[in-house]
C-alpha cells in the first residue's frame, strides 16, 4: 500500500490554526502524501507559516492566487496541480487524527468498488478542546447515493472526504463562493457512485466564531441555491429535498 494521496487545502487568513492543521498531516502514520495549499491572498502570517513548513518538508507545496477568488478556485488550483491517485480534503482550521489516511486508504483498497469515502468527525473549539459532539457516526456498512445526499442524510464533512481520481470524469468544484464541497459531492454521486461511511472518528472539525457554517440563514439560503441553480431541480423537487434537509438540521443529534 503505497498510493500517493494528494491533500487539497485552501487557506485564507488562517495563521491561528494552519500550523496545527499541518502538524496533523505531518503526524500521519501513512506517509506517502503531498499537501497542496492554495492561499487566497491572506493578509496575516499564513503564507509565512506555510513557507516554513514547506522549507522543512518537500511534500508541502504552496500556491497563491493573484486575486482573492474564494475556496472553490483555491481548491481547484490545488486539484489541478495534484499528482496523487487519491484526493483528500482538509480545511486549514480542521485537523486529522494520526491514522486517518491509513485507515481510510486501507478501507478503500479492501473494497475496490468504494471509490468515494468519508468518516465520522468530532467538533472542537478554537483551542482544540472537544465540545462533546460527534457527527456522522451513524453505523457500519452505510452508503449514500445522490438522492440521499440531496436530502442530506449524511453531513459528509469536507475534511473527512477521500476519493479515487480515476473513478470520476470531473472532480473540479463548482465555482460558487460557499457550499462548493457539497455541490461537488452531488456531482460525483450523479455518476451513480455512492459515498461510503467509515464509522470511525478520524477528523476534528473546528468551530470558529462567525464562520459561514455557523450562520443558519446563510446555510439554508446556500442549500436552496444549490438545489435550484446548480442541480436544476424544479420547485417541487427542491421543496421536498429542502424539507428533508431542514428536518434533519433541526432534529439531527
Amino acid at each position: 500500500m503505497n498510493e500517493l494521496i494528494s491533500i487539497i487545502m485552501p487557506s485564507f487568513n488562517s495563521a491561528k490554526t494552519i500550523g496545527d492543521t499541518i502538524d496533523s498531516i505531518v503526524g500521519q502514520s501513512y506517509t506517502n502524501w503531498e499537501l497542496l495549499i492554495t492561499d487566497d491572498c491572506s493578509t496575516d502570517e499564513t503564507i509565512d507559516i506555510v513557507k516554513r513548513y514547506a522549507k522543512k518538508d518537500s511534500r508541502i507545496k504552496l500556491f497563491c492566487n493573484a486575486v482573492n477568488s474564494g475556496a472553490a478556485v483555491s481548491r481547484n488550483n490545488s486539484i489541478e496541480n495534484s499528482a496523487g491517485d487519491y484526493l483528500a480534503f482538509l480545511d486549514s482550521d480542521d485537523r486529522w487524527l494520526p491514522n486517518k489516511l491509513n485507515d481510510q486508504l486501507t478501507f478503500m483498497i479492501s473494497y475496490p468498488e468504494r471509490d468515494f469515502t468519508f468518516t465520522a468527525y468530532e467538533l472542537i473549539d478554537i483551542s482544540s478542546t472537544k465540545i462533546g459532539k460527534i457527527v456522522d457516526a451513524q453505523g457500519d456498512n452505510l452508503s449514500f447515493d445522490y438522492s440521499d445526499m440531496l436530502r442530506k442524510k449524511a453531513t459528509l464533512g469536507c475534511s473527512t472526504v477521500m476519493f479515487r481520481k480515476m473513478a470520476f470524469p470531473d472532480y473540479k468544484m463548482p465555482l460558487i463562493r460557499t457550499g462548493q464541497d457539497y455541490a461537488l459531492w452531488l456531482k460525483l454521486l450523479k455518476t451513480g457512485k455512492k459515498a461510503y461511511l467509515i464509522n470511525k472518528v478520524l477528523t476534528q472539525y473546528r468551530i470558529l466564531p462567525n464562520s459561514i457554517s455557523r450562520n443558519k440563514f446563510k446555510k439554508c439560503k446556500r442549500q436552496w441555491q444549490i438545489y435550484r441553480s446548480i442541480e436544476k431541480l424544479n420547485i417541487y423537487q427542491s421543496s421536498v429535498s429542502f424539507a428533508h434537509y431542514a428536518w434533519r438540521a433541526i432534529f439531527r443529534r
